[in-house]
């Protein structure tokens, strides 16, 4: 069945079907803009209703057309008809006028919704008229339309026959009403087009005008409690709006103050005590969600607490403002419908309440889009004041002051206030009001030259601001926020705590003072954007402040650390008397020195003469010349390795470093091929690496330092002696006189600072663990190419242990002696390690494993020793003489254990009895 047409009629000639499918569909907005139109009532109308013919849904929501197809249809039927003049529809004054009116129902809104089908498209007069005898008006006008908060659909069986709109004054009719029914011509009402069917002005002007031309939400709140007011004839009234605060509690705000409307009286004669009374009646109706009709208040005493007859009380209907998901936005009241005749207090009837509701729907679907609308023009406001703010904080400042100064002139044009502050409180352990102070004052002033602002800083003192509100805040640790306060120059102030995200740790303050209108220039409240904005800009504060009080710890400590190295640059540099005569001593020869021989032993050496032995090492090697070394920095610089050296730990000390070095400079020296292979940077680097390795030792190992969580440990992580011993290095290499590396390029610099870092980490055992498969599959290659720098870097490495366990090598004596100073060194952790972790030491650190010193020699020849020498002898058979060694030596430990180990036999058979007794009778059975 095509929409528009009708099963009870049928058409007369095909055209007309034709006329009405393209007839426009709408020919006016005056069911729109009914004031007992619903938003939600048009959009249930768009739907199918179950059981309901989908033309009749059609005819339903194009009632323009229908209402014309339907007159021309009667017109047919019956002939001739004079047509219809239908004035301003009036409310009736009588029952005699109701039949007459109702006759005329169906003719005076011109696009209203019509009944189902099952009812006449007119009405008789004679159906009508017992209704309308026996109701009194206001009865009359509560059964005459369905209520828009529960609107019937046109479709339902149980809809009303009739629609009637009524927005001007609702109110019962007396017999001198200007409005009586024997006058029924057009007469200009007081709300406009809002009583004569073609719609609400106030409506149409929400919902036509666009956001843009709505003003603030207090003025749009304004407009619909001063036309509702006119609308009632009420005498007072007030609208609230629901606000959440931060911990998602719903409080009622006052938008509209109660106040009194039309000409009853020039101010507003409600107290406190209405004020109280009926914001209880709002946050029911908020609370509820349903509206409160009181049609006698007079009957509670509340609500006559004034002695003046003038402000009781009489009659109240407050109803909800919801949005389209039925969501409380707000409430209204109105207060006292007045009768437009002669004044007289009338009740506001379920019409009213009808008429109220639809308004207030349309009200909130504005507001709803009012309110997004201005809740998205803030949220760009707030994040382009957050962008500017962290590109503030982003850049460098040269002082503290001068990055809090150009936040807080970040955020003051987007609040528009007049002044902003920034309390810093000063060291207190107190904090009661009245004993906090603060030791600095940032205070901003804006200066509004039309359009554009001037924000300048004031350089006040601490004594010339105000800090009462400060201190409230920061005794409170929550945002103040006051609209009015008593002093004539502060109307306006909200204050928020900047907190440590650490600590929560009040640790400043924010002030706003003063927000001007931007339209027209006065002072004006803070609102709840001003309050997130001002929250922003104390977490980017906070922000600062923590970032300013790191950098203030960290210039101290640098200066700390400064002076620091500036003391131990003093005590490891040699007195000028020991560079003088280590510069003005004749260096003995290699030869003498016996610093080519593998078995070099410093064991007995004068001290002068390990740091003479030193300096012959670079000349021999030719590294003084070809890098162009100072002759007295190199001196400076070997006695203060020297003194790097603690001389109280028994093993890794100056002797060490030494004989480290010399094995490094014995096997340069004997193998051409090693000097082939390397560079001079490298073997510059080697040289340094070796005599540095182990300076500043502490006794102890990389496990025992992170076990008990030693400073070394935390700046390093790993290698953490290794890393120590690198950095040291450095240090004296920079040191004022010990620059012997200055003639080098600032990339050759660099790169020989990498190539000694790299040779010290090889010494941590670890790394010669991960390493040494690697080494060893390529030393049992028949040949090798070394102008890989991978390749390069391995032997290099692994030539640094050989060095470092160099002591494996020497002569019987001198190693057993070392041996003893190593199981000394070990012991002393071990010993440590049990009474300040109480834990068993691994073998080689336990002093009760001492008499098994010679098996754990033999171990640690077997398993890390010999197997490096005998690789790099394989790759360099100059080296064998260091393999040969390690091999004696542990024949050497081996015969020493089974000698120890008869030794301990022998003493334990002396200690038995037994054993003892035996012994003596062997003797006397011989003699």
């Amino acid at each position: 069945m095509e929409p528009g047409s009708n099963r009870g009629v049928s058409p007369e000639k095909p055209s007309r079907r034709a006329e009405a499918r393209n007839s426009p569909i709408v020919h006016g907005t005056g069911w729109l803009f009914s004031p007992m139109w619903s938003p939600r009532s048009k959009a249930r109308c768009g739907e199918f209703v179950s059981g309901v013919p989908s033309d009749q849904v059609w005819l339903d929501d194009h009632s323009d057309f229908t209402r014309e197809y339907f007159s021309r249809r009667s017109s047919t039927v019956s002939g001739s008809q004079p047509e219809i003049q239908t004035p301003s529809p009036r409310f009736p004054r009588s029952s005699s006028d109701h039949s007459s009116l109702l006759m005329a129902s169906s003719h005076h809104r011109t696009s209203a919704p019509l009944a189902g089908s099952h009812q006449d498209a007119s009405c008789s007069p004679d159906r009508l008229n017992p209704l309308a005898s026996t109701l009194n008006a206001p009865e009359w006008m509560d059964n005459i339309c369905h209520s828009p908060c529960s609107p019937r659909s046109p479709r339902s069986p149980r809809s009303s026959r009739f629609s009637f709109t009524a927005c001007r004054p609702l109110s019962p009719i007396c017999p001198c009403s200007p409005y009586a029914p024997q006058v029924l011509q057009p007469v200009a009402a007081k709300a406009a087009g809002c009583g004569r069917g073609e719609g609400c002005p106030w409506m149409m002007g929400l919902l036509g005008g666009g956001l843009s031309g709505m003003g603030s939400v207090a003025e749009l709140c304004q407009g619909a409690v001063t036309h509702s007011g006119e609308l009632f004839a009420a005498e007072g009234g007030c609208l609230s709006l629901v606000r959440t605060d931060c911990g998602g509690r719903s409080n009622l705000e006052e938008v509209v103050a109660l106040t009194a409307l039309g000409n009853s009286s020039d101010g507003s004669p409600y107290g406190h005590a209405h004020q109280e009374l009926f914001r209880g009646v709002m946050e029911c109706v908020m609370a509820t969600g349903s509206p409160i009709n009181l049609r006698d208040a007079s009957e509670d005493p509340k609500f006559n607490m004034h002695n003046n007859q003038s402000l009781k009380i009489g009659t109240v209907l407050s109803v909800p403002i919801k949005n389209h998901r039925r969501e409380v936005l707000g409430v209204v009241v109105m207060i006292n419908k007045r009768n437009t005749c002669d004044g007289s207090l009338s009740v506001f009837t379920n019409m009213d309440e009808k008429v109220l509701s639809s308004h207030m729907d349309v009200l909130g679907m504005v507001l709803e889009n009012v309110q997004l609308h201005e809740s998205s023009r803030q949220e760009a406001k707030r994040s382009q004041a957050l962008i500017e703010m962290a590109q503030v904080l982003s850049r460098e400042h040269h002082s503290f002051e001068a990055l809090l100064s150009k936040m807080a002139a970040t955020i003051m044009p987007f609040t528009h206030a007049q002044y902003c502050t920034i309390f810093i409180p000063g060291d207190q352990t107190s904090v009661k009001e009245d004993e906090i102070s603060f030791s600095r004052v940032i205070h901003m002033e804006c200066e509004e030259l039309g359009s554009a602002c001037q924000i300048y800083r004031r350089e006040r003192d601490v004594s010339d601001v105000d800090p009462s509100f400060a201190c409230r805040t920061l005794t409170a640790m929550e945002t103040l926020n006051m609209a009015k306060s008593s002093e004539e120059s502060i109307r306006s102030i909200i204050c928020c705590p900047v907190r440590n995200e650490r600590s929560e740790k009040v640790i400043a303050v924010c002030q706003l003072m003063n927000k001007r209108s931007r339209d027209s220039g006065e002072l004006d409240a803070f609102n709840r954007y001003d309050e997130r904005l001002l929250e922003d800009l104390a977490v980017y504060c906070g922000l600062a402040l923590q970032y300013a009080q790191a950098l203030q710890i960290t210039e101290v400590r640098r200066a700390s650390i400064q002076v620091t190295q500036e003391v131990l640059a003093y005590h490891i540099t040699a007195t000028e008397q020991d560079i003088q005569a280590l510069q003005d001593a004749t260096i003995p020869s290699a030869e003498s020195l016996k610093i080519l021989e593998f078995h070099f032993s410093d064991f007995g050496l004068p001290e002068d003469l390990t740091a003479q032995a030193t300096v012959r090492m670079f000349l021999d090697l030719d590294l003084v010349k070809d890098f162009k070394i100072d002759y007295k920095s190199l001196c400076q610089w070997v006695l203060s390795v020297r003194r790097g050296y603690r001389s109280n730990v028994p093993y890794h000390n100056w002797s060490h470093a030494l004989s480290t070095a010399q094995s490094m400079f014995a096997m340069l020296m004997a193998t051409d091929q090693l000097q082939n292979i390397f560079t001079r940077q490298e073997i510059l680097a080697l040289m340094i690496a070796t005599l540095n390795h182990d300076i500043d030792h502490r006794g102890v190992s990389n496990s025992y330092i992170e076990r008990s969580q030693q400073p070394l440990a935390q700046l390093y992580g790993h290698s953490s002696l290794e890393n120590h011993h690198y950095n040291l290095c450095l240090f004296i290499l920079s040191n004022d006189g010990s620059q012997i590396l200055n003639s080098l390029s600032a990339e050759d610099h660099k790169a020989v600072l990498q190539l000694i870092k790299r040779a010290i980490l090889a010494t941590d055992l670890n790394v010669y663990m991960q390493r040494r498969k690697e080494f060893f599959t390529l030393a049992n290659k028949s040949s090798v190419s070394w102008k890989s720098e991978k390749q390069r870097d391995l032997l290099r490495s692994m030539l640094m242990t050989a060095s470092d366990l160099s002591a494996i090598t020497k002569p019987w004596p001198e190693q057993r002696r070392i041996a003893n100073l190593v199981a000394m060194e070990f012991f002393a952790q071990g010993d440590k390690e049990r009474e300040e972790f109480k834990i068993k030491p691994i073998d080689i650190m336990n002093r009760e494993n001492s008499t098994r010193l010679p098996f754990m020699q033999v171990e640690y020849i077997d398993e890390i020793c010999y197997p490096l020498y005998k690789a790099v002898s394989k790759l360099f058979d100059t080296c064998s003489p260091l393999m040969d060694a390690c091999k004696k030596n542990r024949e050497n430990w081996l015969q020493y254990a089974e000698e120890a180990e008869e030794q301990q036999h022998e003493s334990s058979d002396n200690s038995n009895p037994e054993t003892q007794e035996n012994k003596e009778e062997d003797t006397q059975s011989e003699g």
